[in-house]
């Protein structure tokens, strides 16, 4: 049985050092063994069932695969024992299958005790961190924390390094359609392409025209349904959460605007104030470290 939520060790998002140390450090290409590191047969390795990453590109997994030939894997994988000599992959499941391509027999890895919970977190911060994984895998794991471990979208936040509009509007891909997903995941449409579809009534028509050139990212927010019958621009649900956690925190009234460009999301924090004492305040918390 996992540990209640505020029994787990934060602080996840600043890396996998906390777990299992610094990268392997490596003189003339050979990797300088370490007391925590041992080395398995690859054979006794299986791939995690809480691994995000679900598709890995073939191009560079060779590329992987021919520098671990000709220098062996450099940054153990991280590992957690699941029976007699079986080993469930938490991070560098890249690796490994790179070094079954380089026909490696053993490869060097840290074993740990870990909770379903924390390997589906660690996996998630691995494959974020690099960049990895595509939004709808993202936003799945995100959810599977939420839904099957119990975590909250600030939980979530915290332990992977993200803003918790990140999490909220990631996982709210995945109420798109299929189709529309499949293309995200192939690397069709991006995210930001893909936020734009939300709520539009035939998000598969306007994902062709999006995939096609016909639309940018641009005219396509523009003709996504903003406006509520009074004129004003619809809030979004996450944002004006946000905003009050804010203004609950500080006292103050705070407005978030928050866009998507080509570029990627953008926006400003506004917290408003009417006395000195209050900006001093306001610097005072900025400031604390």
């Amino acid at each position: 049985m996992n540990p209640p939520p505020q029994d787990r060790p934060r602080g996840l998002g600043r890396g996998l050092s906390a777990l299992i140390g610094d990268e392997v450090a490596a003189v003339k290409g050979e990797p300088v063994a370490r007391k925590d590191t041992r080395t398995l047969p690859v054979a006794f390795l299986q791939p995690g069932r809480y691994q995000p990453r679900k598709s890995f590109d073939e191009q560079p997994l060779a590329d992987l695969a021919a520098s671990i030939k000709e220098k062996g894997v450099l940054s153990p994988i991280l590992v957690r024992p699941i029976g007699a000599d079986r080993y469930e992959i938490v991070a560098g499941e890249r690796r490994w299958r790179a070094a079954q391509i380089a026909k490696l027999h053993d490869v060097p890895v840290v074993v740990r005790e870990l909770p379903d919970d924390q390997a589906l977190e660690i996996a998630i911060i691995e494959n974020v961190q690099r960049a990895d994984l595509n939004a709808i895998e993202e936003g799945a794991a995100y959810e599977e924390l939420i839904t099957q471990f119990g975590r909250t979208q600030e939980d979530v936040a915290r332990e992977v390094g993200k803003s918790r509009s990140h999490v909220a509007n990631t996982i709210r891909l995945l109420k798109l359609p299929e189709a529309v997903r499949a293309w995200v995941r192939e690397g069709k449409l991006t995210a930001g392409h893909a936020r734009t579809l939300l709520g539009v009534p035939d998000p598969e028509a306007r994902a062709r025209e999006l995939i096609e050139g016909a639309l940018t990212v641009r005219q396509a927010e523009q003709r996504s349904p903003k406006k509520k019958p009074g004129g004003k621009p619809a809030a979004d649900p996450n944002i004006t959460e946000l905003e009050a956690s804010i203004s609950r925190a500080l006292g103050l009234k705070t407005h978030i605007t928050h866009k998507v460009d080509k570029k990627g999301d953008k926006g400003e924090v506004r917290v408003a104030y009417s006395s000195l004492e209050q900006l001093d305040e306001i610097v005072r918390r900025l400031s604390r470290g």
